[in-house]
């Protein structure tokens, strides 16, 4: 399964782990219980796990995704996987992260936006609306984006190392990145995303995402967002 995101982005989800039957019989372990197909009572269940907090069960459920995005985006990401530690309600929790590097392969594949936003007025991290002059702010980007790259290809030309040589390159450079996190992480991440205050690309990610576990584990998806407003 694999969602576009931005102008050369997405999200591929190459492999999962248990379904939404998971962390009910996961629940139900301390009885001994076991469902064989997912009813009414496994719904009331979930939703009492997840309403509850009682979120450890949900953390049987687990999704490896490629994503490919700018490295700006990529490290909003990444905060929410450093500092991975083991306590039982950390949302950091059941995460591998591995990337590729620019120190090996050179890079290729850069962002350009569609439209350049306005500095919102009364929040200093976000933006607000559209700048007017778009012909000049493109004309601006372009140039330094060009000569940034321009120059990193020239020096790859002369030889030198690619793990010197990309200290130059813009944040727009595309990365990728096998991701692989618990079902309780993952809504940590969307919910935390998928929000008026977080940055537009990271959002469309975000949304991407949710898609795709509305895809991967319908009724547990469908409840926590309904439970969280999501």
């Amino acid at each position: 399964m694999k969602k576009i995101v931005l102008d050369k982005g997405f999200i591929e989800l190459v492999d999962k782990l248990g379904d939404d039957l998971t962390p009910v019989n996961a629940a139900r372990v301390s009885f001994d219980g076991f469902s064989e197909s997912f009813s009414d009572k496994d719904k009331k269940l979930s939703k009492y796990l997840i309403k509850h907090k009682h979120f450890s069960p949900f953390r049987h459920q687990h999704c490896m995704f490629i994503i490919k995005a700018p490295e700006f985006v990529m490290r909003q990401w990444y905060k929410h996987v450093v500092g991975i530690e083991t306590t039982s309600t950390h949302p950091t929790k059941d995460h591998a992260w591995n990337e590729i590097s620019g120190r090996y392969v050179p890079y290729e594949d850069f962002y350009e936006p569609s439209d350049f936003r306005k500095q919102s007025n009364d929040n200093k991290q976000a933006s607000e609306g559209l700048i007017d002059d778009q012909k000049m702010a493109k004309r601006l980007w372009q140039e330094a984006q060009n000569t940034s790259i321009s120059n990193y290809e020239k020096m790859l030309d002369l030889g030198m190392a690619k793990e010197q040589a990309r200290s130059i390159l813009p944040l727009t450079v595309y990365t990728k990145v096998w991701w692989t996190a618990s079902f309780q992480s993952i809504m940590n991440f969307i919910e935390l995303r998928d929000e008026a205050t977080s940055q537009i690309e990271i959002q469309e990610y975000a949304k991407a995402l949710k898609e795709i576990m509305m895809e991967t584990f319908p009724e547990t998806s469908k409840i926590w967002f309904e439970v969280y407003n999501q």
